[in-house]
């Protein structure tokens, strides 16, 4: 039986989700690209007593235009203050960009790419450090640095390593890293091919993980001297907090379901024993659930009461209202190929990141870019 907390916890976090809302979802205006219908299923067991309205939220108007062009193989965009940081994960580097350029600062050592490994999530602390996830020689890892110089002439510092040993392999390595509101990093781990693992508690396979600045357990974590914030993940890549405190993650299915759940403390969210939507009172089901073919979700972003999903082999950009994750809307379906990450900008748009140069998408000229595109209720 799934333990009572767990159970309260999700229900009481999605009815006050929907609580929220106040107005049905807006419909973009005429200047805004046309978004298709999602294609969710019906709402899970654990939002089934929730209203079937939807909520408000910003989405997307006018046409997205290029903020920068001609990356290769880029993973993660973050801002360090107004300056915009890129992860690129074949050949390890970081870039910066000014204006509509970019320039490295630096290469992060012995990063080693194989399929889908190499140099993934970034994020910047508020002493503005910078942190890394990447695989090395000895598997995943998360290291920090310092940036130094100004914008334009940015230059990244040493590498200290603040945990590794993560599970690793040419798939499934997880990869997003993101404070969140209670100061901690959280860092999503796949099962790196090992799927009873994602089960294990003694393993960081499958599992987001909740730690310190420094990399060590907090106090408060769910399980006693352990990093494991969460469990029974396949291959988490997205997480994100809402500005009630409740965290959202997009996890990749095997064959059936692409997920979006709300994360517990302590949760156990199935894999492998589970996939999707299960009804089974021993796992935590997912808000929302997508056929891959369709998804595929990367990372994700919340921002104006929307939840936003970079989706690869679906092609499109997901906007999902933090008030009802039951609902979904679509845009720029196939426009833009494969997109993996997305984030708002300082100055209020939203960014998103291409990724068909990865080896799996088919590039375009100018490919990969980042696009910028305004946000309306």
């Amino acid at each position: 039986m799934r333990p009572r907390y767990i159970e309260a916890a999700v229900a009481a976090a999605v009815l006050s989700l929907t609580l929220t809302a106040c107005t049905a979802t807006p419909t973009p205006a005429s200047s805004s690209p046309s978004p298709s219908a999602g294609t969710s299923s019906s709402a899970p067991p654990t939002a089934s007593s929730a209203p079937a309205t939807a909520a408000g939220g910003v989405l997307p108007t006018g046409t997205p235009a290029d903020v920068v062009t001609g990356l290769a193989a880029p993973w993660s965009v973050v801002f360090l203050g107004d300056t915009p940081l890129i992860s690129q994960r074949d050949d390890g580097t970081v870039l910066e960009v000014t204006g509509d350029e970019t320039r490295a600062i630096g290469t992060v050592e012995g990063v080693q790419h194989d399929g889908e490994s190499g140099l993934l999530g970034l994020a910047v602390d508020d002493e503005d450090r910078l942190y890394a996830y990447s695989t090395g020689p000895d598997g995943n890892r998360i290291q920090r640095f310092e940036v130094t110089g100004e914008p334009g002439s940015l230059a990244l510092g040493e590498a200290e390593t603040i945990i590794d040993g993560l599970p690793s392999a040419s798939f499934h390595d997880g990869g997003r890293i993101a404070f969140g509101p209670d100061g901690m990093l959280y860092a999503t781990v796949g099962d790196a091919g090992q799927t009873d693992d994602a089960q294990d508690l003694d393993s960081l396979a499958g599992k987001i993980l909740r730690m310190t600045p420094d990399g060590d357990v907090p106090d408060d974590n769910p399980f006693d001297g352990s990093l494991v914030h969460s469990y029974g993940h396949r291959n988490p890549q997205g997480i994100a907090w809402a500005d009630d405190g409740t965290l959202f993650a997009a996890e990749f299915g095997q064959n059936t379901w692409d997920e979006l759940n709300i994360i517990t403390p302590g949760g156990n969210y199935g894999w492998p024993r589970v996939e999707g939507i299960a009804g089974q009172e021993d796992y935590i089901d997912p808000v929302q659930q997508w056929s891959p073919d369709q998804a595929s979700p990367s990372g994700i972003a919340i921002t104006g009461g929307t939840i936003f999903i970079a989706n690869l082999r679906g092609s499109v950009l997901r906007a999902v209202p933090v008030a009802d994750p039951t609902s979904s809307t679509d845009f720029y379906a196939g426009e833009y190929g494969r997109i993996r990450a997305v984030t708002p900008a300082p100055d209020g748009d939203l960014w998103f990141l291409t990724n068909n140069t990865d080896g799996r998408g088919t590039p375009r000229d100018g490919d990969d870019r980042i696009l910028s595109v305004a946000l309306a209720e």
